[in-house]
């Protein structure tokens, strides 16, 4: 049976269909036992019925039915885009793509969580943004969600060549699991006659990347007077002055994990980023890394991590970080002798010595909750202590470490002197349920005041600066009541100035009186002039290109 650690549970109710409900031994014994299946389904098997026809698709070019994919493997991914675990498996799912063009066909079911994520560009975003090759259809009504009687995401479930549900699994699932099922039964229903290997296309095109793509987190130096951009989607980091002055670009474009100069080091949608002195810290999250860079002589080197994601909560206190395997590193933030790291994937809060020699749970029991209580319990999933959902930015006012805790729309507050317990400062973990179900739009006291997903948070003269992401605003809260209230945005998405609208905003930097702003999906970055109103503008960067578009030159100094 699948972790319930990587299973994320929806609250709605699921109306299952008998057939979902059963796999009959017959249809297992013949996939799994290498026996020629009948040309017919077995008695007691039930075929998988047609999907709606009313419904929309994305990336294809064309409407798919089942019956037509008679002779394929199918597999389906039930998934949402701002979960986590949904992410860790589209690498996988990608991989069994390569390793099986002939004889496998993915199809994603977006079946939305939050509001905005039913709608149709939003998703066309998403897709863009995690490299999404294989078509989507637009569930937002939860019509296959109920045919399929899913009740948690990410959910897969395999139909075979003749249309039969064979094997299903709720939360991650690897490749190597799917291509053990498939290396067993391809031969089988090859000899039988039941496979068409013709390679399938559905035309799928991305769009032209532009200067940025996806910007995820933003660093603000005030004393070096630079910005550092996490240019996600392009595996890099971008040094500008505050004035939007181009100074360097570090990582060479390409998708990977290797160390080096500026031009030859690779990223993997690097997100929260933290400077001590001359050297930043990255969270390359999908290599589930912990990068360093020596800004002064231009070399990135990996400091934490294995390279490979540990698919399990810890609560391990101490271990040599280049030995401790990650999980989605997302932000980052330091605070005297330590990093602290937002750890997305198993919903913690880790910090590792800037010294290099220990890297260990901070906060957090793993349960994927918004709960508040002690720190950290001795074995996972323990009642009583904190639970976070999905933790992905970080700040401080040097004695509480505020958390934007997205999956559960909340900001949570963690003692730095590791004693006390997290708080919640604005959010849910007041209610008795449903408290990674229930978010909004509403400004006003700790009490009433709702989120829907902010991904980013700042700490600025006084104040805190929320990047309320699903809602396409900012919000400025007050850390000693939770009094929160929208300084910039009128939650519909845009680009615009006046009024002032953003498309998903992820990150948000301070200095001097200006917030700069990922406006992720906008693929720009934002500046709210706090002394002026809140005015709201761009921030070029001249002289910036794609990595595809740029010429090899001299690695470029991001110092001061």
């Amino acid at each position: 049976m699948p972790s319930k650690l990587f299973i994320y549970r929806s609250n709605r109710e699921s109306r299952p269909l008998a057939w979902t409900l059963v796999v009959t031994a017959s249809v297992l014994l013949s996939f799994h036992a290498n026996r020629v299946p009948a040309q017919t389904p077995q008695r007691g098997a039930v075929a998988v019925p047609p999907l709606p026809e009313r419904i929309e698709w994305l990336n294809s070019d064309r409407p798919l039915r089942l019956a037509n994919l008679r002779g394929k493997f199918v597999l389906i991914d039930f998934w949402t885009y701002c979960c986590i675990n949904c992410m860790h498996i589209l690498p996988e799912l990608k991989q069994l793509e390569k390793d099986y063009p002939k004889n496998l066909v993915v199809i994603g079911v977006h079946s939305a969580k939050f509001q905005t994520e039913k709608d149709k560009q939003n998703i066309l975003e998403a897709i863009e943004r995690h490299e999404i090759e294989h078509p989507v259809l637009v569930d937002s009504e939860l019509k296959v969600w109920r045919q399929f009687a899913v009740d948690s995401w990410p959910t897969v479930v395999l139909i075979d060549p003749q249309g039969n549900l064979v094997w299903r699994r709720s939360g991650e699932i690897t490749a190597s699991q799917v291509a053990k099922l498939l290396n067993r039964a391809i031969p089988v229903y090859r000899r039988a006659g039941l496979l068409d290997e013709r390679p399938l296309s559905f035309g799928v095109e991305h769009s032209a990347p532009g200067p940025l793509r996806f910007p995820g987190k933003l660093l603000a130096d005030p004393v070096g007077r630079r910005l550092f951009i996490a240019d996600s989607s392009h595996n890099r980091i971008v040094v500008a002055r505050l004035d939007g002055t181009l100074l360097a670009t570090i990582g060479s474009g390409r998708t990977g994990r290797a160390d080096g100069d500026f031009r030859k080091a690779q990223f993997n949608k690097p997100q929260g980023m933290a400077l001590v002195d001359e050297t930043l810290y990255v969270a390359d999250t999908e290599n589930h890394l912990i990068r360093k860079v020596d800004l002064g002589r231009s070399e990135v080197s990996t400091i934490a991590g294995t390279g490979i994601q540990d698919r399990q909560p810890r609560t391990v206190h101490s271990s040599p970080p280049p030995q401790t395997a990650l999980n989605s590193p997302w932000a980052l933030w330091p605070h005297q002798q330590y990093l602290y790291i937002a750890m997305a994937g198993p919903h913690q809060i880790w910090r590792m010595t800037l010294s290099g020699k220990k890297i260990g749970v901070y906060a957090g029991n793993g349960r994927e909750d918004i709960v508040d209580g002690a720190l950290l319990p001795k074995e996972t999933l323990t009642p009583g202590y904190a639970s976070f959902a999905q933790p992905s930015g970080l700040t401080s006012d040097g004695t509480w470490l505020y958390v934007a805790d997205s999956e559960g729309s909340s900001i949570r507050a963690v003692p730095l002197a590791g004693r006390g317990g997290v708080r919640t400062l604005v959010g849910t973990s007041g209610l008795p349920r449903a408290r990674l179900f229930t978010f909004g739009d509403v400004d006003g006291p700790a009490t009433q005041a709702r989120l829907q997903h902010p991904l980013g948070v700042v700490f600025h003269r006084g104040h805190l600066y929320a990047a309320d992401t699903y809602n396409n605003k900012v919000k400025r809260i007050d850390p000693k009541t939770g009094t929160v209230a929208t300084i910039a945005g009128d939650g519909q998405p845009g680009s615009s100035d006046a009024p002032a609208r953003f498309n998903e905003p992820a990150g948000i930097a301070a200095a001097d009186g200006k917030l700069y702003v990922a406006d992720t999906n906008n693929h720009l970055i934002r500046v709210i002039d706090l002394d002026r109103n809140n005015q709201v503008s761009n921030l070029p960067i001249p002289g910036l290109t794609s990595p595809k578009a740029e010429r090899p030159a001299a690695a470029s100094s991001a110092s001061r």
